[in-house]
């Protein structure tokens, strides 16, 4: 699915093959992102500004609200964002990436502060920190990726609250690393 031009109804229609195929969702992981440029914010282009809002928030936030008709059918539901250092703390020449990550932070603290009494869905972020991927090879093209963790190794913290032995947690960003 091209998260960049996707609309409203696309997300809807997972909601509804999800619903059809296992009558409910257990839980969301929303892990896309796209770096976009690392230049400062008075040269950054305005396309590419707009794609990384239109992937990493954008389409985290229709992909969420169209699959909580199917989260709310769980027992226990959960939904985990994925964040950055840097969505907690702006630096220099991260742009968009960082705003938008500042976004999906706060999505996060929003979204769980609704569903508090409302339904069995708890939510949070996660912060990954630095791990070996095309992304982090991208952002700092000098550094030697071996010094980085595989995302196998960072793969307990997501299981742990997707897991019921995160329940009662919500709100929460917590560090993978």
């Amino acid at each position: 699915m091209n998260l960049e031009k996707s609309k409203e109804n696309d997300f809807k229609e997972i909601n509804n093959v999800i619903e059809k195929e296992f009558g409910k969702l257990d839980g969301l992981l929303n892990n896309a992102g796209f770096l976009g440029d690392k230049t400062p914010l008075e040269n950054y282009n305005i396309d590419v500004w707009k794609k990384v809002f239109d992937i990493n928030v954008h389409a985290t936030f229709l992909l969420t609200k169209s699959l909580l008709p199917a989260l709310r059918i769980s027992k226990e539901g959960s939904i985990i964002f994925t964040s950055s250092g840097v969505g907690r703390v702006g630096k220099a020449y991260w742009g968009a990436y960082s705003l938008s990550k500042f976004a999906i932070e706060s999505l996060g603290q929003i979204l769980s502060d609704e569903l508090e009494n409302t339904s069995n869905i708890r939510v949070n972020s996660i912060n990954p920190g630095a791990v070996r991927t095309q992304m982090r090879e991208q952002a700092y093209p000098a550094e030697d990726p071996k010094i980085n963790k595989e995302a196998k190794e960072i793969l307990n913290a997501y299981l742990y609250l997707m897991s019921d032995k995160s329940i009662g947690i919500s709100g929460d960003s917590i560090d993978a690393q």
